[in-house]
């Protein structure tokens, strides 16, 4: 009815491949016949010659574009973030649809795809089809764990391969959790939010203090030393007044959304409270060894304005920076 065509190509013991083509435009005969055929059909449904003419090329680029529009309205969002990367497009809006009331979404359409936006973006949590175009799910969780930007973010990896080796494999390479296909928008949507939970409360135990101890972060090293590097950078620079934000993010080589990411995802910081609270631990110390006036050390660690030092050292420590230079 639809002027198309079916066909069938197979070889024994090598499988059998279905085609069906129809015709993106339709003729005003073809439609006459299809209404009269199947008369539940409604004016609105029914498609014009000149509405239809649009090209596969057109539609996919429609699509793309939308997504691209999607992905970077979620990026300024401020709720948790998860990414998606499958390359089949049924399965990427399943996911969608059973998380996005709760999730921010982003999609990638292969693992190279996937890598470049948890790169870019630094989400929460990563969802990955072990078979994927141009990288599979096992090289992607490969390359987030060996980078610094991405090394702390949970993935759950899609498989229809049940084997405990398959699992091992991934576990071993820093997976988190599988899901099993076929599974349930129940199952899934409890493992995202098992796995952002626990991501979530690693965090406050470690904002608690304002001494941050990387050793006791996280167990992957690649975090470990991360934080140890931010640590040396702004150790050696936390005496020069205008050292910001800003700078801390170049000589890491991240931009401050990611820096801003990375941080609140291990330790609950922005960077900002991260080069606060480096100072005045270095503050703390150097009263503690009489090593000059409150002001004068207050002044040397690039905070201009004294009551404002007190008050955030209270709130840090809580005693008064005078009180720690008495006991001295």
């Amino acid at each position: 009815m639809h002027g198309g065509e079916i066909s069938v190509e197979g070889e024994e013991g090598f499988g059998t491949t279905f085609v069906v083509r129809l015709p993106l435009s339709v003729t005003s005969d073809q439609l006459s016949v299809i209404s009269d055929q199947l008369p539940v059909i409604s004016e609105q449904s029914a498609v014009s010659s000149e509405q239809s003419s649009v090209t596969s090329e057109q539609l996919q680029a429609t699509s793309d574009e939308r997504r691209a529009t999607s992905d970077k309205q979620q990026a300024t969002n401020n709720e948790e973030v998860v990414l998606i990367v499958e390359d089949n497009a049924d399965l990427r809006s399943y996911l969608r649809e059973h998380l996005e009331e709760r999730f921010q979404i982003v999609e990638a359409a292969d693992g190279e795809e996937g890598v470049a936006k948890a790169q870019e973006m630094v989400p929460d949590l990563v969802i990955t089809d072990v078979m994927m175009p141009k990288l599979d799910g096992y090289g992607l969780s490969k390359k987030l764990r060996s980078d610094e930007k991405t090394s702390h973010i949970p993935i759950i990896m899609l498989t229809a391969r049940a084997e405990e080796a398959d699992k091992i494999a991934g576990l071993e390479i820093g997976v988190d959790d599988y899901l099993t296909k076929p599974f349930s928008p129940n199952e899934l949507r409890v493992r995202v939010r098992n796995l952002i939970a626990l991501r979530k409360k690693l965090r406050e135990r470690f904002s608690q203090t304002t001494l941050i101890k990387p050793a006791e972060v996280t167990v992957a090293s690649v975090d470990q030393k991360f934080l140890e590097r931010l640590k040396e950078i702004v150790e050696a620079n936390m005496e020069e007044e205008d050292f910001d934000v800003k700078e801390l993010s170049a000589k890491a080589g991240l931009s401050d959304r990611q820096l801003e990411r990375k941080l609140k995802a291990l330790i609950d910081q922005t960077p900002n409270q991260f080069i606060r609270s480096m100072r005045l631990q270095r503050a703390k110390q150097l009263l503690e060894q009489n090593a000059g006036t409150v002001s004068e050390i207050a002044f040397r660690l690039g905070f201009n304005n004294l009551s404002h030092f007190s008050k955030n050292f209270r709130e840090a420590f809580g005693v008064l920076p005078s009180e720690v230079k008495g006991e001295g």
